[in-house]
């Protein structure tokens, strides 16, 4: 019944997080391994926590999903900040006594700044960071912030390799350049590409998010990128580049054309963060402002690599 209730609630609440949407989870989980806890008043919800579980008492994050968490009810504009505060952590404790994972991982949206009642209830905390490009509409501020290397890189894929990008294009050459990438950074792709495929057409049907590609003049895939839309937020998901063609500066320009495209759409683009020193780079140059976000997790952390490595396999 919750279920049901949440879904009626994602068609009429514009503030629910695109990775939080019943499509997303269904995409993403699988209808039958996701659940939400719902906290509601007068018949009104006050909270939803949605919760992939495809385990009994094993909660952990989706395939191809930047943050889950808690969703909280838009409070009154003119109430007190610790009042906000307060109301926010009792909605917390209510939804945490309802859970008792063996083994919990969820990374929460940057929105989510208090994470005290998880310190209160034994979980722990390790603080992530994402880009955020805000304002998208000011396309002019926004390549005046761009690293003076990436603004080079995207003039040399125009000018100098004729560069022209598209958005729309086949599934399958993205799904190719992606695994290029893997190969040239020695890692295997441990998530599912049937999810992917799947979650990129349904985007695609409800024209909420596409695919974009850079073609030279001899039609060749240089890089590509799955961007995700809502009007909140857009989100590069996913991408990659043919490795012997990495010199063009194609990514760049990818990626620029595709946050001109979400400025049509969304007030603000999220490069999903990395931790990884090149890739953070990378997205820093965009001008983006870093933003922290929490990775909250509890059980041993063996046990929870060794759990969310085999549901990723499966």
């Amino acid at each position: 019944m919750s279920k049901e209730t949440y879904r009626t609630l994602c068609r009429t609440e514009e503030s629910i997080p695109l990775f939080s949407q019943d499509w997303w989870l269904d995409a993403v989980c699988g209808e039958a391994n996701w659940d939400v806890l719902l906290i509601e008043e007068n018949g009104r919800a006050l909270a939803a926590w949605p919760l992939y579980q495809p385990r009994p008492r094993l909660v952990v994050m989706p395939p191809w999903t930047q943050t889950a968490g808690i969703w909280f009810a838009p409070f009154p504009d003119d109430m007190k900040y610790a009042s906000v505060l307060e109301r926010r952590q009792s909605l917390c404790r209510q939804l945490i006594d309802r859970l008792n994972p063996r083994v919990f991982f969820q990374q929460f949206p940057y929105t989510f700044t208090d994470w005290l009642p998880f310190y209160w209830a034994g979980y722990r905390q390790t603080t992530r960071y994402t880009y955020l490009l805000h304002n998208l509409k000011d396309t002019e501020r926004l390549w005046n912030a761009l690293n003076q290397n990436l603004r080079r890189n995207i003039r040399k894929a125009r000018e100098q390799y004729r560069i022209t990008v598209q958005k729309g294009i086949p599934v399958d050459d993205f799904l190719r350049i992606q695994s290029m990438t893997y190969e040239r950074q020695h890692k295997k792709n441990s998530l599912p590409d049937g999810v992917l495929r799947r979650l990129i057409n349904l985007c695609r049907a409800r024209e909420q998010g596409d695919l974009w590609g850079g073609y030279d003049e001899a039609g060749r895939l240089h890089a590509a990128a799955f961007v995700a839309l809502q009007k909140r937020s857009a989100y590069y998901l996913a991408g990659g580049g043919d490795p012997s063609l990495r010199f063009s500066g194609a990514h760049s320009l990818v990626l620029w054309e595709a946050i001109r495209f979400a400025a049509g759409h969304s007030e603000t683009f999220d490069f999903e963060g990395s931790m990884q020193p090149g890739i953070e780079r990378f997205f820093r140059e965009f001008g983006g402002v870093q933003t922290p976000y929490f990775s909250i997790r509890r059980g041993t952390p063996n046990l929870l690599d060794r759990i969310r490595m085999k549901v990723i396999n499966n």
